[in-house]
């Protein structure tokens, strides 16, 4: 349970969450002296890993840029889902404000779709339970499928026990399983199309699972498609013929557009997760 010298771990996890959800002083209150700061190669978005060591076993985590999803909408949400996708960290540890709990959850349900271990830090429970807020962790953990742990990263609490969870996950040899969310009649059977074209053509399929890069032109990431039109053109225009083709047919009918029914379906999953059992509201 001591900190360690930077030497070749053996294993690597990444820290993930919104910005001042408490996964910052998380990292430091776990790594402490044991640290370093630089930059990612080639941009000045800061990356910071330490080292730490629990039951005879080294751990490296990383410290991903705060984000509120996995679209490539900012360069921090870029850089931390390419070091996802290109490292392969064993666990994400995802932490969430337990304080405002749906709006952290969008990130999660995001890790996992696109199939990334994940172990849930229950941050800021103490913030949540000041404000007559009680949250079932064990209920959360059963219908999300990953451990949920509670902490309180300020003051250390909860962190052995959250990099215990972190470790079972990578020990169990976890893998990548993607979470499927139905989005609607509208958006579903578009999915299930173009998921069928990705597949059947191995469309980047070795770096991303197929429903997730079909939702990714959907939501017309940039990156996914510079990469789709740099490896098969022709399949890339496909699937930018098909995502344009459900954006007018949204446009016509719903006044509305693929990104913000996709938002609507992921934020209506967290509220059913959150019913009966989950979230308990006190009267103080």
């Amino acid at each position: 349970m001591t900190q360690t010298s930077r030497e070749t771990p053996k294993h690597l996890f990444a820290l993930a969450g919104n910005p001042n959800c408490g996964k910052t002083t998380l990292f430091n209150a776990i790594t402490g002296a044991c640290q370093h700061v630089g930059n990612y190669p080639g941009i000045t978005v800061e990356k910071k890993e330490g080292f730490y060591s629990l039951n005879g076993r080294q751990i490296q985590l990383v410290d991903l840029p705060g984000t509120y999803s996995l679209t490539a909408y900012s360069l921090e949400e870029l850089v931390a889902r390419d070091f996802i996708v290109n490292e392969r960290p064993e666990v994400v540890i995802n932490i969430v404000d337990a304080s405002n709990l749906d709006r952290n959850l969008y990130l999660t349900l995001q890790l996992l779709e696109l199939g990334v271990p994940v172990v849930v830090a229950l941050n800021m429970i103490d913030v949540a339970e000041g404000r007559g807020v009680r949250i079932h962790a064990e209920e959360l953990s059963k219908r999300l499928g990953v451990p949920v742990v509670p902490t309180v990263a300020r003051r250390g609490e909860g962190k052995e026990s959250l990099l215990q969870a972190a470790l079972e996950t990578a020990r169990s040899g976890a893998r990548w399983e993607p979470l499927r969310i139905s989005y609607g009649p509208d958006v579903d059977p578009v999915l299930s199309e173009m998921e069928k074209i990705i597949v059947e053509n191995g469309f980047l399929t070795n770096l991303y699972p197929a429903r997730w890069i079909a939702l990714k032109y959907l939501e017309e990431d940039d990156q996914i498609k510079a990469k789709g039109r740099e490896t098969n053109p022709s399949i890339s225009e496909a699937l930018e013929a098909i995502a344009a083709k459900l954006a007018q047919h949204i446009q016509k009918t719903l006044d509305s557009y693929p990104e913000a029914i996709i938002a609507d379906h992921r934020y209506g999953f967290i509220a059913a997760l959150l019913k009966d059992g989950v979230v308990e509201q006190r009267i103080k």
